[in-house]
């Protein structure tokens, strides 16, 4: 069943306001701001992450196929490793309050309070990260990606 041509503007609108973001805000994001900027990365590379999640699972229409559910999956723990990263980047960026500081994940293990919305990243990333864990092994997370990508079958059915 192919979804409405309504329902699938939806990503065509956040994929141009992804575009147009990079084109009009990178260039001029003040250093104040790039921890701002890298908290709404993470938050779209998260829902990215849920939209992949919905389209894995097992019965989804996106999986009728055997051979596009291990695709779906191993772009999902992509994404999960790329969220992880723009997780590391926030906590090594600048604070606004204080410039040379950098490297506040201790702050992040320890769930110590930066106040909002600094800390907001980092509960959504545990939440996601707890998600993502129960849907994979530690050992495709921390896989590199082959070239080329093979699939095998042999989680299909899983």
């Amino acid at each position: 069943m192919t979804p409405a041509p309504s329902t699938r503007a939806f990503l065509s609108i956040a994929t141009t306001a992804v575009d147009a973001s990079r084109v009009l805000n990178l260039p001029d994001v003040l250093p104040d701001a790039i921890r701002a900027a890298l908290d709404e990365l993470h938050a779209h590379l998260i829902a990215l992450l849920r939209l992949l999640e919905a389209h894995s699972q097992a019965g989804a229409p996106s999986s009728a196929s055997p051979y596009t559910l291990p695709h779906l999956r191993a772009a999902r723990d992509r994404v999960w490793q790329a969220a992880e990263e723009v997780h590391h980047a926030y906590h090594h960026a600048p604070r606004p309050d204080d410039p040379a500081s950098g490297d506040d994940i201790a702050a992040c293990r320890h769930g110590l309070p930066e106040g909002a919305p600094e800390l907001t990243i980092c509960h959504r990333h545990l939440r996601a990260g707890t998600r993502v864990r129960r849907a994979t092994t530690s050992a495709a997370l921390r896989t590199p990606v082959p070239r080329p990508i093979r699939h095998s079958l042999a989680g299909a059915a899983a």
